[in-house]
């Protein structure tokens, strides 16, 4: 894989070990705007890496460094996350502004540099995530258009096999042994877990299927 630097300001000391991979959309009209916004040192935001639609990967901040993306998160009872995390920010144009399906060439990238980054980092399934899941009261990227369960087949993140079909539990228990913190309205979490997990529909409601898929999920996490 071939990666272009294009170096950011916008990173500082990194804290602890790295042990989470979070993927984002860019949210803006094009990769250039993105990746110019990234850069802008009065921004105060970045990533360590892009990838453009076509498939190019531009690294803006070394992985042994923090850079600013997560911002307020929150993950299997952590906080403050850029210090832990890889982020990657993927060019769509998101809700926005036209949000749309991710092309073949970007994920093929995308799958390639995050096994990379798996492999350097040994990141466990259960911590490649969403900027939703970690902020789900603030943010929906990458969204229900973002390949998970395509990813996951390749090695990048968690799918379950099947849904647990009748399984019972409550919701806000599961969306909290997953990851998700619980001191936010269920219908916020649950749009959230539906956007990785259960994209055929993002509602908000502990419909049977999202009670199933949740049980998977949770399963799955351990």
């Amino acid at each position: 894989m071939r990666i272009r630097d294009l170096p950011s300001p916008n990173h500082d000391e990194r804290p602890q070990p790295v042990d989470m991979l979070v993927l984002h959309y860019t949210g803006m009209r094009s990769g250039a705007e993105a990746i110019a916004r990234l850069r802008d040192p009065a921004s105060r935001v970045s990533s360590h890496y892009v990838v453009e639609e076509d498939g190019a990967v531009f690294r803006l901040v070394a992985e042994d460094r923090r850079a600013w993306h997560a911002g307020v998160s929150h993950w299997r009872g952590a906080s403050l996350l850029n210090g832990r995390s890889i982020g990657i920010e993927i060019v769509n144009p998101g809700h926005e502004f036209g949000y749309r399906p991710f092309p073949a060439l970007q994920m093929a990238a995308v799958c390639d540099l995050c096994l990379g980054i798996i492999a350097r980092h040994g990141i466990a399934a259960r911590n490649v995530v969403a900027h939703s899941d970690i902020a789900p009261d603030r943010k929906e990227d990458p969204g229900e258009l973002f390949d998970w369960q395509g990813l996951a087949a390749n090695g990048v993140g968690l799918w379950p096999d099947a849904a647990v079909h009748g399984a019972g539990g409550d919701a806000l228990t599961l969306l909290g042994r997953i990851g998700y913190r619980t001191d936010l309205p269920l219908p916020v979490l649950l749009r959230a877990f539906q956007r990785h997990w259960w994209p055929e529909c993002v509602d908000g409601q502990a419909s049977a299927g999202t009670l199933a898929r949740l049980a998977a999920v949770a399963a799955a996490v351990g």
